[in-house]
């Protein structure tokens, strides 16, 4: 079965970048009969709005969007004129990949589910949920003190700085302070499943952020197979 997965992942050439929300995780049965954790991801089409070039911005990448906009009036004229061009609505969404070769896309093509594959490595992107203002022991993992009633030390962090001399805290040390909220990316997850029925891919393993949050999937930079 990895032989398989491997063989489709060479047959997908094209460099893969598109954004969904996460619906939540299941599991599923491989060819083994073995049970897989997978995360659910609702894949929105998306389209390419611009093209950045060499030549002209001095730099390669390629815009999409995601997410047709509603309401067109909280979206201002230079934003209704930016995506006329390319002759889509206005979208909720807008990122920019860098890409080794631009000329592969056009504004106005769109980028769906085609360009998954069964056994495709990505790296996905995302926000981490909010956990507010934590204490050291919940945000860094200490130890704490002992649990007894006299100790009067029991989730704190210690000693954060010096006497006289230097007479201040060093930036970097680990104190109370907000938890959570911060883009992070998850490398190395396997596409085990693409329901293009129901624009919904099946990715190996869980995905950071609570449900509904916007999700970027890339061609994995680190692929370990």
């Amino acid at each position: 079965m990895q032989n398989d997965f491997c063989r489709l992942a060479m047959e997908n050439k094209r460099e893969i970048f598109l954004m969904g929300r996460k619906l939540g995780m299941t599991q599923v049965y491989d060819g083994a009969g073995a049970c897989v954790a997978v995360t659910a991801i609702e894949v929105c089409p998306c389209p390419v709005v611009a093209v950045r070039t060499l030549d002209h911005d001095e730099y390669v990448a390629v815009q999409i969007a995601a997410e047709k906009l509603g309401n067109a009036r909280r979206c201002t004229n230079s934003m209704r004129g930016f995506y006329a061009k390319a002759n889509l609505p206005t979208h909720k969404q807008l990122r920019e990949f860098r890409v080794p070769d631009s000329s592969e896309y056009a504004p106005g093509e769109f980028l769906d589910l085609s360009l998954l594959h069964a056994g495709d490595m990505v790296d996905i992107r995302g926000v981490t949920k909010g956990r507010g203002f934590q204490g050291v022991v919940k945000r860094y993992g200490f130890d704490g003190g002992p649990g007894a009633h006299g100790s009067m030390f029991h989730r704190r962090g210690g000693s954060y700085g010096q006497r006289e001399e230097p007479g201040k805290i060093y930036k970097g040390r680990k104190m109370p302070g907000h938890m959570g909220a911060v883009a992070r990316t998850v490398q190395n997850l396997q596409v085990i499943r693409v329901c293009a029925d129901e624009k919904v891919c099946l990715v190996k393993g869980s995905v950071m952020g609570a449900n509904g949050n916007l999700i970027i999937i890339r061609t994995a930079k680190k692929d370990k197979r």
